[in-house]
């Protein structure tokens, strides 16, 4: 861990909270919680696929408000105007001659945007919805503004099939399937969904993050070393064109923040072969999920570093015990008389990164278990 990013890694833990409520909140949904993070940080857009009931609009609103911003939120059907997501012309203005757009509390003011039923989209408003997800610009006649917007969120319970949409489509980064959760977890959700209604959670003990705070995190995006992992990642692109995905040079160089994103929520500045999970998301249709999967499962498992992100091990999260025997461990050796200062310098180090693993713990009993003897650790390290 760069001891030089204090601040960030303390709005990396606010994230990390914030995703694990909507864990606990959404079960079965894990991966897109996670994905939703990570375009985030990445400042990329996301698109969800499901039918109807599947929580698509409920998880996004969930993370909406738990982002101290401003949001916008609009279902798109075939006959929606450029009015009614970007405002209507300032008519003061127009009696001047002066054509401006009165955008209070419209799509160019919001810092988080959820358009559903995306593909429903118009060619009147399709141009200026390919320039704010792809530019983050609104431009309408001689207006041209640079827009706040974090991050978009896209859904539809179905696929691209006019040629016209695909220009649309493609501009969402990353894509995943929101389906009803397994029969194994549905008396979990019937518990989470009648918890909330019997005790609504209050403003306290519900976690958040700031706009700005997301701003702050976006611009740390650059300073994650990414050269360690290129040969690999151009060979997993090599791979996937091969076997007829087509991931064009834009797409491959904007993938690379979400490398970065993956490596920074894990408290990393270099990336790791295990932040290319990220790349199963990518399909075009549900074809291409299976071979993208199979194509990229054997280079972020064989994955070796300790921190490496989660999501790599598919839906498999750290095990508390295992945390608490190595945390025991670290804390014998470091009591060790025999312990040389070398020694305690790379023992800070695994307990950092024992740290990061320890806060991707979904189960609150199991993390506050695991803290403890890390807190000691910390505690024998400061006074050290």
């Amino acid at each position: 861990m760069n001891a030089t990013l204090t601040e960030e890694w303390r709005l990396v833990d606010k994230l990390n909270d914030v995703s694990r409520h909507l864990k606990s909140t959404f079960v079965g949904k894990d991966d897109i919680v996670d994905l939703l993070c990570i375009c985030l940080v990445g400042r990329e857009n996301l698109f969800m696929l499901g039918p109807p009931g599947t929580a698509k609009s409920a998880l996004v609103r969930g993370l909406a408000r738990l982002i101290h911003g401003r949001t916008f939120e609009y279902l798109l059907t075939r006959f929606t105007e450029p009015n009614e997501l970007f405002g209507p012309f300032d008519i003061r203005r127009l009696r001047e001659g002066d054509l401006v757009t009165n955008t209070e509390g419209m799509l160019p003011e919001a810092n988080f945007i959820f358009l559903d039923e995306l593909l429903n989209a118009n060619s009147a408003i399709l141009n200026s919805l390919l320039m704010v997800l792809n530019e983050r610009v609104f431009r309408r006649g001689r207006e041209t503004r640079a827009l706040p917007a974090l991050m978009v969120v896209g859904a539809s319970n179905h696929l691209p099939e006019d040629e016209a949409l695909q220009a649309l489509f493609d501009r969402f980064l990353v894509r995943v399937h929101c389906d009803y959760v397994a029969p194994d977890q549905l008396g979990d959700v019937l518990e989470a969904g009648w918890a909330l209604e019997q005790r609504p959670a209050a403003a306290a003990e519900v976690p958040g993050i700031t706009a700005e705070e997301i701003l702050h995190l976006q611009r740390a995006i650059p300073l994650v070393d990414l050269r360690a992992v290129r040969p690999a990642y151009v060979a997993l692109i090599a791979q996937l064109r091969h076997a007829g995905v087509p991931v064009s040079d834009r797409r491959a160089v904007k993938l690379q923040r979400l490398l970065a994103a993956s490596a920074l929520l894990c408290q990393r500045t270099t990336a790791t072969p295990s932040d290319m999970w990220v790349l199963r998301y990518i399909w075009d249709t549900d074809e291409q999920r299976e071979l993208i999967a199979g194509i990229v499962e054997p280079i972020v498992a064989a994955d070796e570093e300790p921190r490496r992100h989660p999501r790599a091990a598919g839906t498999a999260l750290p095990d508390a015990d295992t945390l608490f025997r190595e945390a025991t461990e670290l804390t014998a050796r470091w009591d060790d008389p025999a312990t040389t200062p070398a020694d305690r310098a790379q023992l800070k180090d695994q307990l950092r990164h024992l740290h990061g693993r320890c806060q991707w713990l979904g189960n609150e009993v199991q993390r506050a278990y695991v803290q403890q003897p890390l807190d000691a650790l910390w505690q024998k390290v400061l006074h050290a």
